[in-house]
């Protein structure tokens, strides 16, 4: 009764309160599109009721899923949108991204790899994440569970992070594009972006939460108008439909699995189970003609505000 073929927000049964006091997050990835995932993260933290079980996210979704829970340890709702804030103010000063981007990055990708163009591994998310985020307190604080994504290159095989092994190399992990950054090894393992093969996770984030409410927060667009007909365009694309696809799989496995476990659940969370999501295409006009690399001050205050617009909009419908 409680989960939702389409994703679709429905009424929930009678007596159950609204908001949920008790929600998972699954966060998407997609680059700075991340930014509209920021918007309806600080409209949350405003809603006292609402508490935060377990996160999970890959790629953008990663950073943002370490930086609120970060933030919840180190300030309570406070921390965690003034960390949120800070953190995307930072990542979209123009010159961060210089000592990389010398070169035009069409040239840098189709003529050379990372290892050649960027030889000492120059990362200046790394730089950012820990200008930012405690990942000592992180890793010992109480607070929501963390599940953070990445793919391992060995057998293209899904690697959860837990909070209790955060480092700032695990969240490199999660957000690491093969064709602009190097693998990134843990533990001798090499990885590449979550989002190739969970976007976000989120099986195991609903066999981990004891929350019955999951919402999706979903920035890498799945419809297109467009047929793309240039080299840039299609590569694009094509990386939405990977990123979007992944997703889709999961909620199909769901809703499968859902009526299998609710018969053996004395806990009841697989019978209320409840998937709602919002999506940064259905506020964002021509989203999919979008970089996901536009980290202008313009464009990531515009994906917030159409994530605060939607978060309030996922809150108000059900009151």
């Amino acid at each position: 009764m409680g989960f939702f073929k389409h994703l679709r927000i429905r009424r929930p049964g009678p007596g159950r309160p609204w908001p949920p006091g008790r929600l998972a997050l699954a966060l998407q990835g997609g680059g700075s599109f991340g930014a509209f995932t920021w918007g309806a993260l600080e409209r949350l933290l405003e809603e006292e009721a609402i508490s935060f079980d377990a996160i999970s996210g890959a790629s953008a979704g990663a950073v943002n899923a370490v930086l609120l829970a970060s933030g919840l340890a180190s300030g309570g709702r406070d921390g965690a949108r003034k960390i949120l804030d800070d953190f995307w103010t930072h990542v979209s000063h123009p010159n961060l991204f210089l000592p990389i981007a010398r070169l035009p990055l069409d040239f840098m990708t189709k003529a050379l790899t990372p290892y050649q163009f960027n030889p000492f591994d120059l990362n200046p998310l790394r730089d950012a994440l820990n200008a930012h985020v405690d990942f000592e307190l992180l890793r010992k604080a109480n607070g929501p569970k963390l599940l953070i994504g990445a793919t391992r290159i060995s057998d293209a095989g899904l690697r959860i992070f837990s909070r209790d092994e955060l480092t700032v190399d695990c969240v490199l992990a999660s957000a690491c594009l093969p064709l602009l950054q190097h693998s990134v090894e843990i533990n001798g393992e090499h990885y590449w972006d979550g989002g190739y093969v969970a976007n976000p996770p989120l099986t195991p984030l609903v066999v981990k939460t004891e929350a019955s409410t999951v919402l999706i927060i979903q920035i890498s667009p799945k419809r297109a108008d467009i047929v793309p007909r240039s080299r840039a365009d299609i590569e694009r694309r094509i990386d939405q439909i990977n990123f979007c696809s992944t997703l889709d799989r999961e909620i199909d496995a769901i809703r499968q699995l859902a009526p299998l476990c609710a018969a053996g659940d004395s806990s009841g969370k697989w019978a209320r189970l409840r998937l709602d999501r919002i999506a940064a295409e259905n506020e964002v006009e021509a989203l999919a003609q979008q970089s996901a690399g536009n980290l202008s001050w313009s464009f990531v205050s515009k994906l917030r505000d159409a994530g605060r617009a939607a978060a309030e909009g996922w809150i108000a419908q059900e009151a």
